[in-house]
């Protein structure tokens, strides 16, 4: 078992009830991990990704080994039948068997170029490990996927919900840098399979991947999709179309107070790291209804539930 999409949850109400079960008594399963060791491999940085990780697979009684490929590692080449005269010291196909003996599971984070659009969305790296590993991995945010943070989204909103089937808002946001589609990609994917009334909102020309999107309702009126929403989720992204670009810097895409006002009463989230009065005001990030610090303590378990299956299912 993988845990690398969304798609790999074969039915998400259940997970997200056994996440919260675990939450209730995290070391419960304390021995389940025993003699066991997750390796894991950061390719890109990481705060809340890397320490619920590490804390999830702790809480089931098992080893951690880290490594930083940004300074520790050699670099890596992901192309098979590549001649190897210069640039990258080792091959995936050497690293991913040799890691897969030292370790039981496998987690990887790589994110996107953003140079590159086919070959960001090929995920060359998860694909890698993927290929040749031999044991299970889990995806720690690639190129166009963070699975593990839309788990931990839903875990929230269930936690949160006032309503049977709430209204809730993917809102695009301005930022300095150009960022990913991977939190969206995911968090998109996770809404497809909620009940729920869905709006994904930015400016024009700011379409995400159409074949994650789907038929998903895009409103390029911000304070229109917020109209009586239960949930707010704001994020950034770059420019799909035309690729890893900053075509739009509009600070009236902040989320602010007033535009909370034009909710239901709407909780705030923000997968975090997040800029303060870019992103969102600190009267919003800083108010009652933000659950943003609740959202990343979550994290701990939507990994722990999905290292909790695949330890079951090598049983």
């Amino acid at each position: 078992m993988n845990y690398t999409s969304i798609k790999d949850i074969d039915s998400l109400s259940k997970w997200v009830k056994s996440a919260i079960k675990i939450k209730k008594n995290p070391l419960k399963n304390k021995k389940l991990g025993k003699n066991k060791t997750l390796g894991m491999l950061f390719f890109n940085p990481s705060l809340r990704t890397r320490l619920s990780t590490q804390k999830a697979a702790l809480n089931l009684g098992m080893n951690v080994m880290v490594m930083n490929f940004t300074n520790e590692g050699w670099t890596l080449e992901f192309e098979d039948g590549a001649i190897m005269n210069s640039g990258a010291s080792e091959h995936i196909k050497e690293a991913a068997e040799v890691i897969s003996q030292y370790c039981d599971i496998i987690a990887v984070r790589a994110f996107a170029g953003l140079v590159d659009k086919e070959k960001d969305n090929a995920e060359i790296v998860m694909s890698g490990f993927l290929k040749y590993a031999t044991v299970p991995i889990v995806n720690m945010e690639g190129a166009t996927g963070h699975p593990l943070q839309a788990l931990a989204d839903a875990i929230t909103m269930e936690e949160y919900k006032t309503t049977h089937r709430p209204k809730i808002v993917l809102s695009w946001a301005p930022h300095p840098k150009a960022l990913p589609q991977a939190v969206v990609n995911s968090f998109i994917e996770m809404m497809q399979l909620q009940d729920a009334e869905f709006i994904i909102t930015h400016p024009e020309g700011y379409e995400l991947n159409p074949l994650i999107t789907k038929d998903s309702k895009i409103e390029y009126n911000q304070d229109k999709a917020f109209e009586n929403a239960d949930f707010i989720y704001a994020k950034n992204w770059s420019n799909y179309n035309d690729y890893g670009k900053i075509t739009n810097s509009d600070p009236n895409w902040t989320v602010t107070a007033d535009k909370m006002k034009l909710t239901n009463n709407a909780k705030f989230m923000h997968c975090l790291p997040v800029r303060r009065n870019v992103i969102v005001s600190d009267e919003v990030l800083d108010s009652e209804n933000s659950i943003v610090i609740e959202q990343a303590n979550n994290r701990t378990y939507a990994a722990q539930l999905v290292l909790q299956k695949i330890l079951k299912n090598g049983q």
